[in-house]
C-alpha cells in the first residue's frame, strides 16, 4: 500500500510517516519501481504502536527502547515495565507543575479587578513587578 493508505490505516499522517522514516524510527521502506513507497501489514503495525505510545506520551527515545522490546520476543517483561514507570514519574513531575501554574493563575485572576483600570497584578506578574507575588519564578 502506500504511504496515504499506511497513514489512513495507522492512524499517523503521511507527514509523520515520513518523518519516523527519516529519524530512523521505522526501517526505510521498500520503494517500488516509480520511486513510491509501499508499505506492508508490518508496517502498520508497527504505526499503529508508535501512534499508540505517542498518545500515551511516551518520547521518542522511549518508543525507540520500547518497539526494540516489542520485537523481541524473548524480551524480559521488567525492562518494559521499567520504561513505563519511569515515564508514569515523568508525567507526575509535569502535572505538579501544570499545578502550580494553575495554582499561581488563579491567584493573579483573583486578585485582578477585571475593570477599566490599567492595574493588573496578572500583567505585573509577566513584567516581574509584583512583590511577594505568586510566580513560578519565585
Amino acid at each position: 500500500m502506500n504511504i496515504g493508505e499506511a497513514a489512513k490505516a495507522s492512524g499517523v499522517s503521511s507527514k509523520m510517516i515520513r518523518h519516523y522514516e527519516e529519524i530512523e524510527l521505522i526501517p526505510h521502506v521498500r520503494r517500488s519501481e516509480n520511486g513510491y513507497r509501499t508499505y506492508a501489514e508490518e508496517d502498520i503495525h508497527t504505526l499503529s504502536f508508535i501512534r499508540r505510545a505517542r498518545r500515551l506520551g511516551f518520547s521518542i527515545s522511549q518508543i525507540r527502547d520500547l518497539l526494540r522490546l516489542w520485537q523481541d520476543k524473548g524480551r524480559a517483561s521488567h525492562e518494559v515495565k521499567v520504561i513505563a514507570e519511569g515515564h508514569i514519574a515523568e508525567l507526575a513531575a509535569r502535572i505538579e507543575e501544570l499545578e502550580a501554574m494553575r495554582g499561581a493563575l488563579e491567584h493573579l485572576t483573583r486578585a485582578c479587578q477585571g475593570n477599566d483600570r490599567p492595574d493588573c497584578p496578572i500583567i505585573d506578574d509577566l513584567a516581574g513587578n509584583l512583590k511577594g507575588g505568586t510566580s513560578l519564578d519565585e
